[in-house]
């Protein structure tokens, strides 16, 4: 675990319902900031408040389709209107419509941006403002390996996670005078939901890939996160940590 943050800070998680995004909520709330946690519906977003709470931690749900710009809108609005601040915003939810390119429809094409990438710039966009006359924020954005190494069939996933870590460097640049830190985490191959789908074959060629011969957990981006968010982190920006048992080197 982290060290704990010293008075109660706001952080929003996106993406929050399960996997890495719930590890992220999960672990904030034990190091004790007050977790706003985003999903598509609310009921999926109680879920992960139910489960911070049950390890003891301060949660709220909220139900935001993230590609949709407005709502992302009046969402931030409702919430600083009632927090002031979010002091540290984790830019998680993604999807997946792998196809081969020649294959890609437009739409798969958009709907990864939209989701990977916008959402991005839309939630930061949102939330920024208030952090800079605090002058203390930490931005987080959750890309990918595959944004640095690209993967046949992901044409689109590879151009969002890629973006968002052009996004990150750009962003650190503007606000580090403001003591606003902004830094991306990319995963590697993780054990979720969607990998458990894998077949044994798959799954033995993947970790041929991985030093470390293993998946990682999604507790492992969460710690690296928990890490980031807290106050010895302060010193850190503009940064990519790649978490994937040593698979991109």
């Amino acid at each position: 675990m982290s060290e704990q943050v010293e008075e109660k800070k706001t952080a929003l998680v996106t993406g929050a319902s399960r996997g890495i995004g719930l590890a992220i909520a999960r672990e904030l709330g034990s190091l004790g900031f007050r977790v706003l946690c985003v999903a598509r519906s609310e009921e999926s977003a109680s879920k992960a408040v139910e489960a911070v709470r049950a390890d003891g931690g301060e949660a709220e749900a909220y139900g935001v389709d993230v590609s949709d710009s407005k709502a992302v809108a009046a969402a931030s609005e409702e919430i600083l209107k009632k927090y002031e601040c979010v002091d540290v915003l984790v830019n998680n939810a993604g999807i997946t419509r792998d196809m081969l390119f020649i294959r890609m429809s437009e739409d798969d094409w958009d709907a990864v941006l939209q989701t990977n990438l916008n959402s991005c710039f839309y939630w930061s966009k949102n939330l920024i403002r208030p952090m800079t006359r605090r002058r203390w924020g930490r931005v987080i954005n959750i890309s990918s390996v595959i944004g640095l190494t690209g993967n046949a069939g992901q044409a689109n996933y590879a151009a969002a996670k890629a973006g968002m870590i052009g996004f990150t460097k750009s962003l650190a640049k503007e606000l580090a005078a403001r003591s606003i830190t902004v830094n991306s985490v990319a995963p590697g191959f993780i054990q979720t939901d969607m990998t458990n789908e894998l077949g044994e074959d798959i799954q033995g060629n993947i970790l041929k890939m991985i030093p470390l011969k293993r998946m990682g957990k999604p507790e492992d981006i969460a710690a690296t996160v928990g890490f980031l968010a807290g106050p010895n982190a302060g010193y850190i920006t503009g940064q990519v940590f790649t978490v994937d048992g040593g698979m991109v080197m």
